[in-house]
């Protein structure tokens, strides 16, 4: 059996359509391989941000093979690290795990520019979040 990647981060959000699309997309780009990815959302939407899709092509990620999608125990008992954004109470919580919540302003519905600073804050957390945990980052 192959030798797990590194760390599993999952990326939690309420409808998995903006913010943890955006932080799942960083994730994979910076960490390359060396860590694994995942997002959920409480209440998932029915399609990812256009606006996000927009804003992480200008930076040459495409994550338009995502859909939005609910999280299940399995996943979250799988994950070494979660990290939260914006679901409060609706976002489980599972002892002996590391949590984050990243308060980052919600997405859905606003204009490119915002869309954009919320995305480059993302890189930025993600690029401390893979520097905690040894991955080493590309890019």
């Amino acid at each position: 059996m192959p030798e797990p990647a590194g760390p599993t981060v999952l990326f939690l959000c309420v409808h998995n359509a903006g913010r943890s699309q955006m932080a799942l997309g960083w994730f994979n780009h910076l960490a390359e391989g060396g860590a694994v990815g995942w997002s959920g959302g409480s209440e998932p939407g029915k399609e990812i941000n256009p606006a996000a899709i927009a804003a992480m092509q200008e930076v040459g990620i495409d994550i338009t093979g995502e859909h939005p999608k609910p999280w299940t125990d399995e996943i979250i008992r799988s994950a070494d690290v979660v990290i939260t954004m914006g679901c409060g109470d609706a976002c489980p919580y599972y002892p002996g795990k590391r949590y984050e919540d990243w308060d980052l302003d919600d997405p859905a519905g606003k204009p490119i520019d915002m869309v954009r600073r919320v995305r480059d804050d993302i890189e930025q957390r993600v690029r401390t979040l893979l520097r905690q945990l040894d991955v080493p980052i590309s890019g």
